[in-house]
């Protein structure tokens, strides 16, 4: 009987010890893939800011230059703002599924990497 006592010993340790690791790597993991995705959302994250600012400008300018050419520099404000409506209604209910499939695959992606 003491030597099975003595066989299940080590083996026991070996199991504990193998379960510590197995659970420290699983930690290794999860953090490397959140500071994975931590960091690409960062950096789209400043690239969609500068985009961002780019386009704001652009439409600032685009906005006087139509008014400039309706007569009134208000005018242009307000037709950017229809071309602007008409494009969100567009993609609200034309491509909100498909933005959205796009978006859970690109994490998914993403996390399963």
């Amino acid at each position: 009987m003491e030597n099975k006592s003595a066989l299940l010993e080590p083996l026991l340790e070996r199991l504990e010890a193998y379960g510590k690791t197995s659970y420290e790597l699983y930690k290794l993991k999860t953090i490397e893939k959140t500071s994975n995705i931590a960091s690409n959302a960062s950096v789209q994250l400043v690239t969609l800011i500068f985009v961002g600012l780019t386009l704001i400008m652009v439409n600032f300018g685009l906005a006087l230059w139509l008014g400039e050419l309706l007569g009134k520099i208000y005018y242009g404000f307000f037709c950017l703002a229809a071309f602007y409506s008409v494009v969100a209604l567009l993609i609200h209910f034309l491509l909100s599924k498909w933005i959205k499939k796009k978006v859970g695959d690109s994490l998914v992606k993403q996390m399963l990497n």
